[in-house]
This record gives structure tokens, C-alpha cells and sequence, in this order.
């Protein structure tokens, strides 16, 4: 999520404009010789989703990137620069300054080593204002694994940019028409706005640039980290390194630093820096391939031969690339679904198949820790606070090849630098609330994935519910709050562990806190049953029942933030994206109480109507993405299928404003994916997923893992919103709960549809 502008529901007034919602060009533009392996999903997919115009924040805060799923690097077409809360591409903008290796996770976070290729004709320009080249959509072309476009050349002339990627490997061809000179410069460092989206928070990283003619290589190293003064690591040895080989030779080369260009220099340190090499007059193509690496130009040029060898074509490699998306795409098939249906389901599953992104490379990784090269697998790019709802339960799911190595990553983040990741953005950020690493970590476990080492597991996440930060009494945390060590369970030793709340007057955002401390508790206590540690299991269980129900105010019916000494702090204080009303249904491992509490069933479904009738529940953020799905806790499963189609069709559609508030890291997509297919993870933990209702007439899903395709059949669903009646392998479900082990050994699950309320899962609401 966004701090600089939480709660706020700007994005409603996008959704109101027909411009910013006009269908995007379709994927049928994409060559046939990049068409290969034929995938009809892939061909769905539209990485223009999701990247709205005037207020990116609220639309999505998607880019049209290239890369494989969970792919290091991704490649952009850079029309800005990229900040904090600003992203390399916009929509709206009209000018490309070049081509971006981004490893920048979501909108409001910072880059970390990127650098930019940029192609020219004439005279070399590097200062990014005089680089800029006209272009329009209309000869645009996204995919993901292709994109291309036709821009203006600055001295006549134009220049095509094709580009591809590999995980660590960007392969980009440029083709030049009626133009000067052509030329091609990478930007190793720039002015950087760290840590914030203030732009007159300005540093010089200090990088360096080699060029070699005689190997047709550009190398350098760029060391920028905009989120380095929010997190308690310092990774001083951190940088991306590059590796950009050309496929033919230099006519001249040379050196550009604070706007000069330095002719036949061949090596450069320091800020504003980047090389260039100029092609002989009437060159009319040139291809460049660039290996990425976090440990050493070395590396880098490792990678490069690794991944894209000399010799393989563009079409080669996005061949290959398509390939990887197909190989998870075409495991799911829509039947009764529209194009628009169609795009916005796969792109959300492109989506929701990025991050985390792979940090390690050729076996090792680079830890920003403890500063040091490893063995073994990394991830990073952890929001963990939005995706643990869904995402990670989509991801288990679909790519249950990568979760062991996934969680595994953490545990290494635990060895090295003594915690767990709360928001890993190469090292910890500290950005957020909650350690919701536990939930993720216990989810895997009770679903039965294995492949890491349990006993380390319950050691860090019991470390996160009974170890508090330094100076705990003292610190508020307020959100990204710098110069402070790790955050984790801020509270922990003041309040909570005594009373059962953080107290506001002491930490920000303190009644989210607690509310997220008792499921993150819920959660260790099912990790500790699996290592036997039944006791501890018994104490943190105990914990999380009794804890969020501390901030219960029996006088007002909510949830409400409290001072160390017991007294209320007022409605609106103490929430972290969300207010009182999406946080009182936050309860996510004991909706029994709090419907106790609301009255009973009737008393809680009317509590629900007056939170959607009144305008209440905002999708833009995560804390309300279960609300819908209640209605069928508390016998009123008709209220919650029409909940859902109101809320997918209000939030999504397949326009640049098709996501509202930002992906975050896959979560936004992740729930419409689970929605659209009929079912939803309101509690990760327990294995157990709420049933929505159908958006199509059937789906079937191969898969990982799964003895046979998981086919859910419900015919009429996309005219017809109310479930019948559902069945699980011809057996009669009377309530709508879906465990999860009926979901990935695969079966037939048929519903049964109708055009009218009906009375399956809802006897709270009588006949309608």
C-alpha cells in the first residue's frame, strides 16, 4: 500500500472517465514470430492493466514489463524517472528516455541498482530531459514476454525497440530508419531521491563504467538503494552490476558525466555517469544483450553467457520467455468468460506470478545482512503485510515448485540478520505492521509443504511473538520512520504482552498492531504443534483469542485503539490503511466471537449491510478484500454472492485504470483470481477457503502436483450470481467451506446456479 495516501478514494473518479477506461489495443498486435509457443492465454495478457494516468496510486501501480515469472529484472520502457510513489512508465506520458532494468517491487517502494539502455541518433545525449523521444500507443505492443515500440528520433528519423528477458538477462534490438549516426548509451547512476518521494531529497550514488571496444561491452556498477535510510541494514557492499555486449562493433565510444561527453575514455567513477558507443554511419540495426547481477560484473557476464548465449535471437529468447507463462497460464481454462473477462483474469495471474523476484543467481546470493555471498537460493521483494491474504495462497497453489526455496529465503534473512522479513525490498524496509512471515511460514506448513528446515522455522517466527525490538518503550514506529533498528512486534513488550494491546500512546497504528499480532500469534501457535511444541502451541493459541477482543469497546460496537493505561484513544486513531469498520471484521481466526460479540448472525449481517450500504468497505486496501466473503460465516451466503460481483466489477476491468489502489505485489489480482473462481482464503491458516460465487460458466486447472485437473463446473454462472446447491466430487456440501487438500489433489466441484437468491448457506436470512 501507499502511505502518502491512504484511505484515500481517489480512484473513483478514474473509474468515472470513459477516456481512462477505453479498451486497450489487443494482444493480436504481438508479431506472429513472437507468438510462439501459441498460448491463447498468454495472448490475454495485458500489462497496460493497472497503469492509470493522472493518480497511478490508486489504479493499479502496475508498469508493462518484460521478464519470466519471478524474473530478477524487469525491462520498461522508461518515460519518467522512477522515484518512490513513481514509477519508470506512465500511461499518459509521451516521450521515452530509454529502457529500464528495474528491480523496483511496487509503486511506493524504491529501485534498487537499476540502470537504463538507451538508443539515439546524432548526437549522443544523456542528460534524461534531451533524450526524450516521441511515441504513441499506437505503435505500442505489450506482452509478457515482448514489447515493442516506434519512437522519433531527436535529429530525425526513427528507431523501433524490440526487447525480450530472460530472469537475469535483458535482450533488446533496435532498428534504425532514416536517421544520423545511431548510437547507444547505458546509464549506470543518476541524481537519486532516496527513501522518499520528496524530489528535493537528493543524493549522488557513486557508480562506475568500463567500455571495452574490443569485446563490445559496456560493464559498470551502480549502488543506488533509495530505501536504504529506512531499514536497519546498511548492505554497504549492495549494487547492481551490469554486463551490456553488443552484436557489432564500435565506431567510437566514450564517457558522459554530469552531461559532458568524454570521447575515446574508456573508463569512469563517480555520479551522473554512463558510456556510450557510437555504430558506423548507415548501421541499421543493433542488438544488445545485458546481464544483471547483485554480486559482480563477473557475475554479470556470467549470466549474460548463462542465460543468452551468443548466437540466440530476440525471437529465441522471447520464445523462451513466453514459454515459462504459458507454462503456468495454460494450466487454466475459462469457458463462458468475455475477452475482457479473459484479459483481466490472466493478467492478474501475470500479476500474481512476479513477486517475490529471484535475488539469487547461479546458485549463490548476495545478503544485505551481513554483507556476505552465499550458497543457496534468495528471494526478495516481500510485501508481506498485503500478500500474505491471498497471494501466497494463489502462488502455493499454482507454483508450489518455488515455495520451499521462497521460504527457505526467509529463513535465511532470519540467520543472517536475526529476524524474519516483515517487507524485504533486498534487505528489511520495516514497512508496514505485523509479522505476517508467520502466517506465511504456518500456511505452508498446514497445507503440508516441506523442503526447508521446520525446527529453524518455529525458532524465527516464536522469535517474532515473544522477542520485542530495542528500546520498545520508546520508539513509535511511525511508518517509515528512519534511523531506528528492526521493527517487528513494536509493543510487544510494553502492552501487549501483559493486556493483550499495543497502546496507542506509545506506538503508531497500535489497534491494527494488535489485531495482526493476535492472527500472527494464531499463526505460531500452528507452527509450533507441527515441532510438537505443544505447550507453546497452547499459550500463543490462548494469546490470540483473547487479544483482539481487548479492543473490542462493547459501547460502540468497533474496534477501537487503547492508551497504556486501559483508557479508549477515539475511533479514528491507531489504524494502519483501513479504519474502524474494515478493522472490526478483522478477525480473521475467530469470526465466532466477534459474531458473539455483533449479536449473532442477524445482528452481524446487518452489521455487514450497514458497512457496504453506507460506502464502508474499501477495496483499495487489503484490510477489507474478506469482508465480502462474511456473509456466508454468518448463514447469509446470497448477500456475500452479490457482494462479490459488485466488488469485481467496480475494481476491475481491463483498462490502464484496471486496478484499483495499487497490485501490491500481486494481492489485488489475487483476489479476484480466488473470486473468480468461486472461493477465497479468509483465513490462509487454516487451510480452509469461504465459497463466493462462479463468474463463469466453467473452469478447469491443471495443477502442479495434483493427480487430476481441478474442474469446477457452474453452468449460466455469468448471467446467473446465486449458488443452488454445490457438490465435491458428487458429494453434497451444505455449508460454504472448501478445504484446501479438495482443491489441490484436483476433482470435480459443480455448482449448481440461479438467477434468484437462494436458501444454500443462507438460513440467517429466511426466505427472500
Amino acid at each position: 500500500m501507499i502511505p502518502e495516501v491512504r484511505n484515500m478514494w481517489i480512484y473513483l473518479i478514474l473509474i468515472c472517465s470513459v477516456a481512462a477506461n477505453a479498451v486497450l489495443h489487443p494482444r493480436s498486435a504481438v508479431p506472429l514470430a513472437f507468438s510462439k509457443p501459441p498460448s491463447s492465454a498468454v495472448d490475454y495478457v495485458n500489462p497496460f492493466i493497472g497503469n492509470g494516468g493522472v493518480a497511478p496510486h490508486s489504479t493499479g501501480g502496475m508498469i508493462p514489463t518484460v521478464a519470466p515469472p519471478f524474473g530478477m529484472t524487469r525491462w520498461v520502457a522508461q518515460t519518467r524517472k522512477d522515484w518512490v510513489s513513481v514509477n519508470p512508465y506512465n500511461y499518459t506520458d509521451t516521450t521515452i528516455h530509454g529502457f529500464q532494468a528495474t528491480h523496483k517491487p511496487a509503486i511506493w517502494m524504491g529501485n534498487s541498482g537499476q540502470f537504463v539502455v538507451v538508443p539515439g541518433a546524432g548526437e549522443v545525449q544523456s542528460v534524461f530531459e534531451r533524450r526524450g523521444m516521441n511515441f504513441s500507443h499506437d505503435d505500442e505492443i505489450a506482452s509478457a514476454s515482448y514489447y515493442s515500440v516506434v519512437m522519433d528520433a531527436t535529429e530525425g528519423g526513427t528507431i523501433q525497440a524490440e526487447q525480450s528477458a530472460t530472469s537475469r538477462v535483458g535482450h533488446l534490438r533496435f532498428t534504425f530508419h532514416d536517421t544520423a549516426a545511431p548510437y547507444m548509451l547505458i546509464e549506470a547512476t543518476r541524481a537519486s531521491v532516496m527513501g522518499s518521494a520528496d524530489p528535493t531529497n537528493v543524493t549522488y550514488p557513486l557508480g562506475s563504467i568500463t567500455v571495452d571496444p574490443a569485446r563490445r561491452e559496456i560493464t559498470g556498477r551502480n549502488p543506488e538503494r533509495e530505501d536504504f535510510i529506512i531499514g536497519p541494514n546498511a548492505a554497504p557492499s549492495f549494487a547492481g552490476y551490469f554486463c551490456a555486449r553488443f552484436n557489432v562493433p564500435f565506431a567510437s565510444f566514450g564517457i558522459a558525466q554530469n552531461g559532458t561527453n568524454a570521447e575515446n575514455v574508456t573508463s569512469g567513477e563517480g555520479a551522473m555517469l554512463s558510456g556510450f558507443a557510437r555504430f558506423a554511419q548507415g548501421t541499421r540495426q543493433v542488438t544488445v544483450r545485458v546481464g544483471v547481477s547483485f554480486i559482480s560484473v563477473e557475475q554479470a557476464r556470467k549470466n549474460l553467457d548463462s542465460e543468452i548465449p551468443d548466437g540466440t535471437t530476440l525471437e529465441e529468447t522471447a520464445e523462451k520467455t513466453r514459454a515459462a507463462w504459458a507454462d503456468k497460464l495454460d494450466r487454466i481454462k475459462l469457458e463462458g468468460a468475455s475477452r475482457e473477462e479473459n484479459e483481466v483474469f490472466y493478467t492478474a495471474v501475470y500479476h500474481a506470478l512476479q513477486y517475490p523476484y529471484e535475488q539469487s543467481e547461479d546458485g549463490k546470493y548476495y545478503s544485505g545482512y551481513d554483507d556476505q555471498v552465499h550458497r543457496g537460493d534468495s528471494y526478495t521483494g516481500y510485501s508481506i503485510w498485503d500478500t500474505y491474504r491471498a497471494a501466497w495462497a494463489w502462488q502455493i497453489l499454482l507454483a508450489p515448485e518455488r515455495i520451499p526455496g521462497m521460504v527457505q529465503s526467509m529463513l535465511q534473512d532470519y540467520m543472517e540478520g536475526g529476524w524474519l522479513p516483515m517487507w524485504k525490498n533486498i534487505v528489511e524496509t520495516n514497512i508496514m505492521v505485523g509479522t505476517h512471515a508467520d502466517s506465511l511460514i504456518s500456511e505452508v506448513v498446514v497445507k503440508g509443504i516441506r523442503g526447508f528446515d521446520l525446527n529453524i522455522a518455529y525458532e524465527a517466527v516464536r522469535k517474532d511473538a515473544t522477542v520485542p525490538p530495542v528500546d520498545d518503550w520508546n520508539i513509535t514506529y511511525s511508518d517509515r520512520q528512519q534511523n531506528v533498528g528492526y521493527e517487528v512486534r513494536a509493543g510487544l513488550s510494553s502492552v501487549y504482552a501483559q493486556h493483550g494491546w499495543v497502546a496507542s500512546d506509545i506506538h503508531s497504528e497500535a489497534a491494527s498492531r494488535t489485531l495482526d499480532y493476535a492472527y500472527d500469534d494464531y499463526a505460531v501457535a500452528v507452527v509450533a504443534d507441527a515441532v510438537s511444541q505443544h505447550d507453546d502451541a497452547a499459550f500463543f493459541r490462548a494469546r490470540s483469542l483473547s487479544a483482539p477482543f481487548s479492543i473490542f469497546n462493547n459501547d460502540t460496537g468497533f474496534m477501537e485503539a487503547r492508551m497504556a493505561n486501559g483508557s479508549w484513544a477515539g475511533p479514528t486513531a491507531g489504524w494502519t490503511e483501513g479504519d474502524m469498520w474494515a478493522y472490526t471484521f478483522d478477525v480473521l481466526h475467530d469470526f465466532g466471537t466477534l459474531i458473539e460479540r455483533k449479536g449473532g448472525n442477524a445482528s452481524f449481517v446487518a452489521f455487514l449491510d450497514e458497512h457496504f450500504d453506507g460506502g464502508h468497505n474499501d477495496h483499495t486496501n487489503e484490510p477489507s478484500h474478506h469482508i465480502p466473503y462474511l456473509y456466508s460465516l454468518a448463514g447469509a451466503a446470497s448477500k456475500s454472492q452479490e457482494c462479490i460481483r459488485e466488488v469485481a466489477k467496480a475494481n476491475y476491468n481491463n483498462s490502464v485504470n484496471g486496478l484499483s489502489g495499487n497490485e501490491d505485489c500481486g494481492q489485488m489480482s489475487a483476489w479476484y483470481i480466488f473470486s473468480a473462481l468461486r472461493f477465497y482464503p479468509v483465513n490462509p491458516v487454516s487451510a480452509e477457503y469461504v465459497i463466493g460465487t462462479p463468474f463463469y460458466d466453467k473452469v478447469t486447472i491443471d495443477l502442479p502436483g495434483a493427480t487430476k485437473p481441478l474442474t469446477i463446473t457452474s453452468t449460466g454462472a455469468p448471467s446467473k450470481p446465486y449458488v443452488k446447491s454445490v457438490t465435491v466430487n458428487g458429494r453434497s456440501l451444505d455449508t460454504p467451506i472448501l478445504r484446501h487438500e479438495a482443491i489441490a489433489s484436483g476433482g470435480h466441484i459443480v455448482f449448481e446456479m440461479s438467477d434468484t437468491p437462494q436458501a444454500w448457506g443462507s438460513q440467517t436470512l429466511g426466505a427472500r
